[in-house]
């Protein structure tokens, strides 16, 4: 039963995890035309790559270490971090569904029969919300928490953007950021497994809609040098060109834009900076030692090791002060 039940689930994503790969790879190939179209007067298919692939970019230490980075995460933790997604949302989910359904003594779900268009659409929404509300939340207290910041300067820290800088994001970082989604976006699936989604419905809609989440924010195309903005509608999806200024190292973006998918969650809390058009940044850290991140030591150990120097000093019981005569005076 419960292979069936596997079954069913993997014929329906298998499909659907190849159309997100060709839509993300047409996303990149349709938004490098646009830049280069919008940027370059003379026009010919060699400058069109060069200006893509530009030689002072792909060169540069910080994209060599997002290619290690990218290369030695995909070899070492090719299955982690998507199961261990689904793992904390859907444990999270099946105790909501407990929860609620043993307080208030009924079956779930309590509308019976397939779902709706209707209802796939409302699911969505709802999803798409829960997602990025729970990221914007754990993305300031990346920034406000010394403890966060150190993992998510490895993030900041790259100073070329080359598309797979996107994956430039610490392991323990991004467990915490699945276990933290597991929290709203893990409720929010309870819910909804109490009121219409079996089980099959639930994993199938709720994986399309992590896909078109990631087709959505073009996570890839937002972490190079392409300018793409979406003009009106940029009050309501955040464009590239809005994402990369929140890698600036200028002091007035600092704190900025901290979106995944929509821009009103930074309108709303007084966060937004909107760039001026076809502005350039400069990105990186501005930490003496930025270039201790352009190695993998300093990409995995580094980040570990300053966390828990912020730890040990919470922890650490305070030094007594000593106290001496008025002639000697005081020392701590």
């Amino acid at each position: 039963m419960l292979g069936d039940l596997v079954g069913k689930i993997l014929d329906k994503i298998s499909g659907t995890s190849l159309l997100a790969t060709g839509l993300l790879l047409l996303t990149a190939f349709v938004s490098a035309l646009v830049a280069y179209w919008r940027t370059v007067e003379e026009k010919s298919w060699k400058e069109f790559f060069e200006f893509v692939i530009p030689h002072e970019v792909i060169t540069h230490p910080s994209a060599r270490a997002d290619l290690l980075f990218w290369v030695t995460k995909k070899a070492l933790m090719p299955f982690l971090m998507l199961p261990a997604g689904i793992v904390f949302v859907s444990a999270v989910g099946y105790a909501t569904n407990w929860l609620f359904s043993t307080l208030f003594q009924f079956q779930p779900p309590l509308v019976q029969g397939p779902a709706g268009p209707v209802t796939v659409l409302i699911f969505t929404i709802t999803m798409l919300l829960a997602y990025d509300i729970s990221y914007y939340l754990y993305h300031v207290a990346q920034h406000r928490y010394p403890v966060l910041w150190e993992l998510h300067k490895v993030h900041h820290s790259a100073e070329v953007m080359v598309g797979i800088t996107k994956d430039r994001v610490h392991p323990l970082d991004e467990l915490m950021n699945r276990a933290w989604d597991g929290l709203i976006v893990g409720v929010c699936f309870g819910i909804w497994s109490l009121i219409s989604l079996n089980l099959v419905e639930l994993t199938v809609f709720g994986v399309n809609v992590y896909v078109m989440r990631n087709i959505l924010m073009m996570d890839f195309v937002r972490h190079t040098h392409f300018k793409i903005s979406f003009g009106p509608l940029n009050n309501v999806i955040l464009c590239p060109h809005w994402h990369q200024l929140h890698h600036s190292t200028d002091p007035r973006h600092y704190d900025k834009n901290f979106g995944l998918l929509f821009s009103f969650w930074d309108r709303l809390f007084g966060t937004l900076c909107v760039p001026k058009p076809d502005e350039d940044f400069k990105f990186g850290l501005v930490d003496r030692n930025v270039r201790d991140y352009q190695s993998l030591a300093g990409l995995y150990v580094m980040p570990l090791k300053r966390m828990w120097g912020h730890i040990a000093r919470r922890i650490r019981p305070a030094k007594p002060r000593t106290v001496q005569s008025s002639e000697e005076g005081t020392r701590p």
